[in-house]
């Protein structure tokens, strides 16, 4: 009975404790397993947010590419939009806004850096103590300290004073450049009210560099005019290809992991700078014909010209691009906010290069160095010392044979007709060039006042009758507006008195002047 129950309670302990082993084991597989899950979730986070940084790089490098297409099309568009731009702004220069104000003495200093004023009690020393004064020589050594004090301010105060007298120097050179600069504005206000080209040039000038344009475009114009003409001559500086982005866009690649750039088309990319060109050439031509002053310009002659290096070469070159010549009339007549900038230019008969992009230059139809302004008036005394030739003193007979001799000068073969039996021609000359070359009719015209398109009328009829491929009229005044309407788009040349006098010099070595008699 006794051994049943030991051997019982034996086997009840050993399952009790097989029991506990289990539960045990069963406790570790737990830990194990939530260990094990732990670590998988652990893994599954890690994953995740490496997925989504890879998302976050993903989209902020998709992000990126986007901002940089952003920024091209939007420099396409504004280069593309620069004419409607242009026709949406007054190009009017407002000459009394430009007026400069100084400031009072007193103002104008109290802005300038400067120290204050010394004062003599920053130099001199502390009086000594009752306990200093009594010993011996404290009083010669306070004097002395004393003196030096009085000593440095006089140096400071002369300083000083000094300084003031350069700020004062400086705040009136600075009020002298104002009152120039306002002078010279009433100088053009004043020269625009009698006509005076010089004023004419400079305030068309500062209508053509008033003109925002993109960055990267130069603005430094060359203005001329023929006051006898009402004639404007520029050179306008244009930009490179350059400026028309060389990329669509950007897009970001996956593969490569980074941002990688979109070619243009090249075609494409020559198409946008055509178009921007002309643009360009019709926004001057509407800034200058809107710029006020009408009474003044009747004509504008354009002629853009880009400063770049020869790639054959290396040496610097200035290709003429464009050159085009419009009437007011004629150019008012046009609705520039419904025009293809390239068919204008067309039907302004312009030249234009084609191929801008190569530099291939064109022939401009007036040179800015031909305006030349050597005429003088009759009562200026200074002329008087002039040895050059004037050409109003030659008879009509000499004056067409310095005509023909001059055309002779510049390749053609040229005949002077007889007097009163050259049916309208002064001189006839032969371009001996094959294809572009043929016969010339030439009509010099020792005129005062300008020549009518009566004349041009008659230069062409003669060109027709004489079955000539091209007709010259040259005369030491000027044409009216009239007679370059008429002569637009014809195989004709108008040379005025400045054109002529700039070829004698540049062909035949003649410096002349065209003094313009009284009667």
């Amino acid at each position: 009975m006794g051994r049943r129950s030991f051997l019982s309670g034996s086997i009840r302990l050993v399952r009790e404790l097989e029991r506990q082993a289990a539960a045990h084991q069963r406790g570790i597989a737990r830990q194990e397993k939530a260990l094990e899950n732990e670590q998988r979730q652990r893994e599954r986070q890690y994953r995740a947010s490496q997925k989504d940084a890879a998302r976050l790089h993903a989209e902020s490098q998709a992000d990126e590419a986007a901002r940089l297409t952003i920024e091209i099309e939007k420099t396409v568009a504004e280069l593309e939009g620069l004419l409607p731009t242009a026709l949406g702004r007054n190009p009017r220069v407002d000459l009394d806004a430009l007026r400069r104000t100084g400031e009072p003495l007193g103002v104008w200093l109290s802005h300038q850096p400067q120290e204050p004023a010394p004062r003599l009690e920053q130099f001199l020393p502390p009086k000594p103590s009752i306990l200093a004064r009594i010993l011996p020589g404290s009083s010669r050594r306070y004097k002395t300290r004393v003196s030096v004090g009085h000593d440095q301010f006089i140096t400071a105060i002369a300083s000083y004073n000094e300084g003031q007298a350069e700020r004062e120097a400086t705040y009136e050179q600075h009020q002298n450049e104002i009152k120039s600069h306002n002078r010279a504005i009433d100088g053009i206000i004043r020269g625009l009210e009698i006509e005076d080209a010089s004023s004419v040039t400079e305030y068309f000038t500062l209508a053509i560099e008033a003109a925002p344009l993109p960055d990267g475009f130069p603005n430094r114009s060359g203005v001329g005019f023929l006051p006898e003409s009402k004639h404007l001559v520029v050179e306008y500086p244009l930009p490179k290809i350059d400026v028309v982005p060389q990329y669509i866009g950007y897009k970001y690649n996956r593969q490569q992991d980074r941002v990688v750039a979109v070619a243009r088309p090249e075609n494409r990319r020559k198409l946008i700078y055509n178009n921007l060109l002309a643009q360009l050439a019709l926004r001057v031509l509407s800034d200058l014909f809107r710029a006020g002053y009408d009474h003044l310009v009747d004509c504008v002659t354009l002629n853009g010209v880009l400063e770049a290096n020869d790639p054959a070469t290396g040496n610097r070159i200035r290709p003429c691009l464009f050159s085009v010549r419009a009437t007011r009339d004629a150019f008012n007549a046009m609705n520039l906010k419904k025009v293809d900038p390239l068919s204008c230019l067309k039907a302004l008969r312009a030249s234009v290069s084609p191929s801008p992009d190569e530099l291939v230059p064109v022939k401009p139809i007036l040179e800015l160095s031909m305006v030349d302004r050597r005429f003088v008036d009759g009562e200026d005394v200074l002329s008087t010392l002039d040895q050059r030739p004037n050409l109003m003193n030659l008879s009509p007979g000499e004056f067409e044979a310095l005509i023909t001799n001059l055309f002779a000068k510049m390749g053609l073969e040229t005949r002077l007709t007889q007097a009163s039996r050259d049916g309208g021609v002064d001189c006839v000359a032969f371009d001996q060039r094959p294809i572009l070359g043929g016969k010339v009719v030439i009509q010099a015209k020792r005129y005062k006042n300008t020549v009518g398109v009566s004349a041009i009328r008659d230069l062409f009829g003669t060109l027709q009758n004489e079955g000539a491929s091209k007709g010259i009229l040259v005369t030491t005044s000027g044409f009216g507006k009239a007679a370059f309407d008429f002569a637009a788009g014809k195989p004709m040349e108008l040379l005025d008195g400045s054109n002529l006098l700039y070829l004698l010099a540049e062909h035949a070595g003649i410096e002349a002047k065209i003094v313009m008699p009284d009667d």
